[in-house]
């Protein structure tokens, strides 16, 4: 095992392959306004359009969907890409003092910036951290640390994360016969509450959601927090953590001397590995693989996939250099920040506006079932040409 530290002071080079992993992931996330559920539900006899809709739609808990792999993927290219951004600085002669603070500056951003996006059409700031950006932020300034460390200890670092969690989890005492699931936002009957020892993972009754009801209720609200309608959880940042701590060395194989499809086969081992304890750890009963409160075998079943998912962006586009396919992704994934920021702020003026200027029926041309499909389509394009006119201008959000 490598056991220098992930960054040197030699230049870095972007790596296209990133960008556009980066992009397929945000795209995934702006597609969201094709609405393909809407579409299954006015075709109910077709299964095509119900499986759209499941990679689409999150599991209700334990489980994966496409979806579901929009959250672990961003975070852990956060981590790829973390090597390359302290070896770009040190090449331009930045003091680690100045990394630092600007690390800590870039993870407080993130956490407003969740929580400013989480308040939209909020009565008032909506103080909860289950935003994406949010849980990035909070863990940003353990994984700079770790950029410095040899990644022997990076591992070290992900196995004490995990196995701390879930022991945090094992150990909180679960809920007496009495406790009031309805009260939590768990519907009697609900299909999904589990027994026995995953009970201890079960939604609104863990230790994180315990967590919350006391440490949201120090922030203004108003009225009292007592649960988070979909189980999603403040502490996840923890674990999320170790996903971005398998990206990180991730980056570092990327980065290594290691012959470039020498690259490919340890992300490929890595992401079958990483896929495979996931998966067991939940089939076996020791952590069922929840993605809303970011199990440890979530950590590691997603973490699983994202290195595959790497390892094949990597090896198309940067190795076999076949790249133009993935311009479209490549206009997304470099201004990443932009894109999840437009499609959280303007995707209903777009959608308006684009019904008033073309016609409220002009996206019924295949019929009702297909309008949410057709006009989300176009609002999809026109994100995407934002996106293209600032990437053609070199105007880049960066935090």
């Amino acid at each position: 095992m490598n056991t220098n530290p992930a960054p040197t002071p030699t230049p870095a080079q972007r790596l296209a392959s990133i960008d556009a992993y980066r992009g397929w992931v945000m795209l995934l996330m702006m597609a969201e306004v094709l609405r393909l559920c809407r579409v299954a539900a006015g075709l109910p006899e077709s299964g095509f359009w119900k499986f759209l809709c499941h990679h689409q739609s999150h599991v209700e808990w334990i489980g994966c969907s496409l979806h579901d792999l929009i959250q672990p993927s961003f975070s852990f290219l956060v981590g790829v890409a973390l090597p390359f951004s302290i070896a770009a600085r040190a090449a331009r002669g930045h003091s680690k003092t100045k990394m630092t603070a600007h690390a800590l500056w870039r993870a407080l951003l993130l956490v407003l910036l969740g929580v400013f996006l989480r308040s939209i059409g909020k009565t008032q700031t909506y103080w909860t951290f289950e935003d994406t950006l949010s849980q990035i932020g909070l863990g940003y300034g353990a994984l700079f640390v770790l950029g410095f460390r040899p990644v022997r200890d990076q591992w070290i670092a992900l196995g004490l994360i995990l196995a701390g969690y879930w022991a945090a989890f094992a150990l909180y005492p679960l809920p007496g016969p009495e406790f009031d699931y309805a009260k939590v936002g768990v519907a009697t009957g609900w299909p999904h509450l589990m027994t026995g020892f995953a009970a201890h993972w079960n939604k609104n009754s863990n230790l994180a959601w315990a967590f919350d009801t006391w440490f949201l209720n120090h922030l203004p609200w108003d009225g009292v927090f007592t649960k988070n309608g979909g189980g999603y959880a403040t502490l996840s940042f923890i674990p999320t953590l170790g996903t971005m701590i398998l990206g990180l060395i991730a980056g570092g194989v990327l980065r290594s001397e290691r012959a470039p499809w020498a690259r490919v086969k340890w992300l490929a081992l890595a992401g079958v590995l990483s896929l495979a304890a996931g998966a067991a750890l939940g089939a076996l009963g020791v952590c069922p693989v929840v993605k809303r409160i970011w199990t440890p075998s979530w950590t590691l079943f997603s973490g699983g996939w994202c290195f595959l998912l790497l390892a094949a962006f990597y090896a198309v586009i940067d190795l076999w250099q076949r790249r133009t396919w993935a311009f479209p992704l490549v206009v997304i994934g470099t201004n990443s920040i932009a894109a999840y920021c437009i499609a959280h702020l303007f995707d209903s003026f777009i959608a308006k506006g684009l019904k008033t200027h073309l016609g409220q029926n002009t996206f019924k041309i295949l019929g009702t079932p297909y309008e949410p499909l057709l006009h989300g389509a176009a609002v999809l394009l026109m994100f995407w040409l934002i996106l293209l006119w600032m990437y053609r201008r070199k105007l880049f959000l960066k935090i």
